[in-house]
């Protein structure tokens, strides 16, 4: 007698149906007999998927790592850090399993963990076709283990001589010590940095290459390459005596100039009419030259006004109109050097630029070329022949500086912010001497900030406590100084001596959204992703029970074979 496996059909009208092998309710014939419910209650959606992976961080950069060395930046909840999970899940890309059902990821969600668990969660929800034509969908949550590991640019920083790229920078000037030396892991970088310093400095560069491996067999070689920079020899504040064809080809400007301030170009400036040119880097390099006097400390002769005189020109060296606010910016100044008064009587007097910013009393810095020794020949035999004047103005003195009180550095309204420098160990005597070069050094760069308007507009200038108690000198109103500092140009500081914050009463309702300034979540919602917050997420099962899709009908995927979110 033979018996039959399959379950008994029952027919109602013209429909057949038969009874579920589990709970014995009528169905419609699939080929596993069984009802979806039961179906869904013993089928597990999930298998060949990991519920476990791995992801490995940089500590040094915090870039994670993709595949075949490849390291990107992704931000936390982020739809990046999203797409390199869901490729890190094994199991999730295949279309069919082994018994030809087909898997499809229809949501994906961050689900939160603690902050150092160095842990990453995220909830999917996935269809499977496990019978012809029954779908179930079944949720269930990923865990990523974070793992430390370098990158291959931060194992090149921690090795000695793995960079690739070397940029010198030199300027060959005696007053001023310039020289440094950056490493980069690429050419590219170093390029970027040499077309970064031909916007602000006019330099020339000499390039070089040292062979350092090479394979044969594929025609690949690896340089080390070496970028000269050279900077001009020429400082704010140096006099010059330029080249007759340079001098006409700016302007027809005087050749005695003061170097006002150097970019992509250098600006000079007549300081007996106050007219102005541009050197470019190329007319510069064409034919350099060196300053008759730079602009050290030591070549610098205090000199103290007695008095002015307005002088209004018509027509300057180029024979072309003065303009009115330069007009006016002119006077003859009679002055004499500090180290003379109570000596002798002995006086001077010349036109200068910086005529209107003067009145008797001030004290200023120039070069005093009646014992100046030029450099340049035609320049040294225009000086003993009296053609040149006797003295140049070069930059007014403020506050404590003038008057030389041992603490003027103390009593400025204002102060710079400093980085912290991380010394190595060094020889006591070296160190010393060392440290007072950069008072020095950091003196005179204060001065000049002093007494340049321009110059402090690419600075950032803060209140001293000088400024906070109101030890500001006091302007008596004789004449314009447009140069001087102001407090409306200072940025107020941080103050950490303040008092405490009043206490504040804590009620239940501010108890509650203790949590509103976390700004957990923040990031998935910009990004549109599903995001299980710190409440919901202690509470999470790990794995779903598996539910039949209404109709069978697949929904929509939630990201495409390329890693793109639909």
């Amino acid at each position: 007698m033979e018996i039959a496996n399959a379950a008994p059909a029952i027919t109602h009208g013209t429909t057949s149906t038969i009874l579920c092998c589990l709970c014995a309710t009528p169905i419609a014939p699939n080929p596993s007999n069984t009802c979806t419910s039961c179906l869904a209650s013993t089928a597990d959606v999930t298998r060949g998927i990991s519920t476990e992976a791995t992801l490995h961080q940089c500590r040094g950069c915090s870039r994670w790592h993709q595949d075949a060395g490849k390291w990107i930046g992704c931000e936390l909840e982020s739809r990046e850090l999203m797409t390199l999970c869901l490729n890190n899940v094994s199991g999730l890309r295949k279309k069919k399993d082994g018994a030809g059902g087909r898997v499809r990821l229809v949501d994906a969600a961050w689900v939160w963990t603690e902050p150092h668990s160095m842990r990453l969660k995220i909830r999917l929800t996935i269809q499977r076709e496990v019978v012809s034509g029954t779908i179930l969908q079944q949720s269930f949550v990923v865990t990523f283990i974070v793992r430390n590991q370098q990158c291959i640019e931060c194992q090149a920083a921690f090795r000695q001589g793995s960079w690739k790229s070397l940029v010198q920078v030199r300027q060959r000037v005696g007053h001023k010590r310039m020289g440094m030396d950056f490493y980069f892991p690429d050419k590219g970088k170093a390029a970027r940095f040499i077309s970064f310093l031909e916007d602000v400095v006019p330099m020339k560069v000499k390039s070089s290459k040292k062979l350092i491996s090479t394979d044969d067999k594929s025609n690949v070689s690896n340089y080390k390459y070496t970028n000269l920079v050279e900077i001009c020899t020429l400082c704010k504040d140096d006099l010059l005596f330029l080249p007759k064809k340079l001098a006409r080809s700016i302007g027809n400007i005087s050749r005695l100039v003061l170097v006002k301030n150097i970019s992509n170009v250098i600006s000079v400036i007549d300081p007996l009419t106050g007219q102005t040119g541009n050197i470019e880097s190329d007319a510069y390099w064409r034919e350099p030259f060196r300053p008759v006097i730079t602009a050290a400390r030591t070549r610098l002769t205090r000199f103290v006004v007695l008095g002015k005189d307005p002088v209004f020109l018509e027509r300057n060296m180029s024979k072309k109109a003065v303009g009115k606010s330069q007009r006016s910016k002119l006077a003859r100044i009679t002055a004499a050097r500090e180290a003379d008064l109570g000596m002798n009587d002995s006086q001077m007097e010349e036109c200068s630029h910086l005529g209107y910013l003067m009145k008797s009393g001030d004290v200023c810095v120039g070069y005093d070329l009646t014992e100046a020794q030029l450099v340049d020949d035609e320049a040294e035999e225009l000086r003993t022949s009296g053609k040149l004047p006797d003295f140049v103005m070069v930059r007014k003195l403020y506050g404590g500086v003038a008057s030389g009180e041992s603490d003027a550095a103390k009593k400025r309204v204002f102060r710079l912010q400093r980085l912290d420098v991380k010394k190595g160990e060094e020889n006591t005597r070296k160190k010393k001497k060392d440290a007072e070069m950069e008072d020095v050094d950091e003196e005179d760069f204060m001065q000049e900030l002093e007494a340049d308007k321009e110059m402090r507009t690419r600075v950032n200038i803060y209140k001293s406590d000088a400024a906070a108690k109101g030890n500001e000198d006091k302007d008596d109103g004789e004449d314009e100084d447009d140069q001087k500092i102001t407090l409306d140009e200072l940025l107020d500081n941080l103050v950490l001596d303040s008092k405490p914050d009043e206490a504040i009463e804590v009620d239940d309702d501010m108890e509650t959204n203790q949590g509103a300034f976390i700004s957990e979540g923040e990031r998935a919602a910009k990004d549109k992703i599903g995001y299980v917050g710190r409440d919901e997420a202690l509470h999470i099962v790990s794995k779903d029970t598996a539910v039949p899709v209404a109709g069978n009908v697949w929904g929509k995927e939630f990201m495409d074979k390329d890693g793109n979110f639909l």
